[in-house]
């Protein structure tokens, strides 16, 4: 569905999401993680019945309107993180990170793990929140959060994100190159004078043609 129009129409919602730096430095240290995602996460919210029928669209058969809020909406985001902030409130930034629809419940010790689950489940059964099971992993001392692998140890560099960057082809004009910077960006953390690095790219993103040379 193309909701342009709409989105032009609606006010944005200003309700902040959190920082993913934040989040996933929180994460780290933990001795046991659980990984948990939202199934079809905005299928869960209700539309207000006022909203729905902005939601209308037209098939061959009959006119159709979205009980439950659909993908696509611009403040999707901000009405979801407003939802689980509310959900996890007693447990966010103590044994529970919420960013959207991504969930981790962590535990420094591993013998309290089993409780915190019981307390994430026992809001979730109170809120009527469906979890997707092929896309949760439970009893874990690291996974990938938000793009990076976080460890009992800290951060690590996702080999995903390595393989993006050297499987790239060579930029050959401003766009491209733009694009490409963008994929180092996400290791900057991980490389020493990063921003002096990247540094020797960015005269060239003013250019509308770029020359690359291996080596």
């Amino acid at each position: 569905m193309d909701y342009t129009n709409l989105n032009n129409a609606c006010p944005k919602d200003s309700f902040p999401l959190q920082r993913i730096d934040q989040i996933v430095n929180s994460t780290t240290g933990q001795w046991m993680l659980l990984f948990l995602d939202a199934f079809s996460g905005c299928h869960q919210i209700p539309m207000t019945p006022v909203d729905k029928e902005k939601t209308a669209f037209i098939t061959p058969h009959e006119l159709y309107c979205y009980k439950v809020m659909p993908f696509g909406l611009k403040n999707v985001d901000a009405t979801y993180q407003r939802l689980m902030t509310k959900i996890f409130r007693p447990l966010v930034g103590r044994t529970v990170e919420v960013y959207i629809d991504d969930i981790v419940v962590k535990s420094k010790i591993r013998e309290y793990h089993t409780h915190h689950l019981q307390e994430v489940f026992h809001l979730l059964r109170r809120y009527d929140m469906k979890l997707n099971p092929s896309k949760c992993a439970f009893g874990i001392s690291a996974g990938k959060f938000l793009g990076f692998m976080v460890t009992y140890r800290g951060i690590e560099v996702s080999l995903e994100q390595i393989k993006v960057v050297m499987g790239a082809p060579a930029p050959r004009n401003k766009k491209e190159l733009q694009c490409f910077t963008d994929k180092l960006v996400a290791l900057g953390r991980f490389i020493a004078r990063f921003t002096d690095k990247i540094a020797t790219l960015l005269p060239g993103a003013k250019e509308s043609r770029c020359d690359w040379v291996d080596g």
